[in-house]
């Protein structure tokens, strides 16, 4: 099975190098797709000479700081134009630990999404301060209860798709980002009847750079919800 490995990035140039010698290192047969939003440290620079060293590495640059729901759909549109058998969405910073990925694709072998989970057996999240644990668990058992979608961890951005899956989803009416666009994708793939499957991770805050959350990504994912359950409602999904 031929994976691509999406990965956005925005100020990631201390991360990269080493994060892709931990994917590879993996012995998959995977590819990376590196989605530049034209970072001012010099990360898109860095992945173009990455790539110039290794057919592996694949490089889009994206002319301004445009958001990660985005670079998501823009990584799918690029598999889904070639020959890619499944699409992993993996952040940069090494909270998404590389060596998972064998566990991913094992996992998709017998199910069409493969959800990293930090709350399946209890709270595996290290180095979160309470404030954002509490919100970050909160939104999902709020998920839960709106939409109904049996998920110990919608908001989650480490996990895997069948290219069915993302075929079946019309990307051009998925419009969220943040924890909203995860829901969103999760929600389409359940409602459509894909076998979606949980794992345990362990997922540990950045090492380096800043976050990306922001209170305008928590507003849209707490409307998000509501929104999805209201065209399901009305069969519009």
């Amino acid at each position: 099975m031929k994976a691509l490995v999406i990965i956005p990035t925005y100020n990631e140039r201390e991360n990269l190098t080493e994060l892709l010698g931990r994917i590879f290192a993996q012995n998959l047969p995977l590819e990376v797709l590196i989605i530049d939003d034209h970072s001012p440290d010099g990360t898109g620079a860095l992945a173009d000479e990455l790539k110039a060293s290794d057919p592996r590495v694949h490089v889009m640059h994206r002319a301004a700081k445009m958001g990660l729901g985005s670079a998501y759909v823009a990584g799918f549109r690029y598999a889904l134009e070639r020959d890619y058998d499944a699409m992993f969405e993996m952040d940069a910073d090494f909270s998404h630990n590389p060596d998972s990925l064998p566990v991913f694709l094992k996992e998709l072998e017998t199910a069409d999404l493969v959800v990293g989970s930090r709350y399946l057996h209890g709270v595996t999240v290290v180095n979160w301060p309470l404030k954002r644990l509490v919100l970050s668990y909160g939104a999902n058992v709020y998920s839960r209860i709106v939409t109904g979608m049996p998920l110990k961890d919608a908001t989650g951005g480490f996990k895997c798709f069948r290219r069915q899956v993302l075929e079946a989803i019309d990307l051009s009416r998925v419009r969220s980002d943040g924890y909203g666009f995860q829901i969103e994708l999760n929600f389409k793939a359940w409602r459509k009847g894909f076998r979606i499957r949980e794992i345990p991770i362990l997922f540990v805050d950045r090492r380096a750079g800043e976050s990306k959350m922001s209170r305008r990504i928590v507003w849209e994912a707490a409307w998000m919800v509501w929104r999805l359950r209201i065209l399901d409602l009305l069969r519009a999904l």
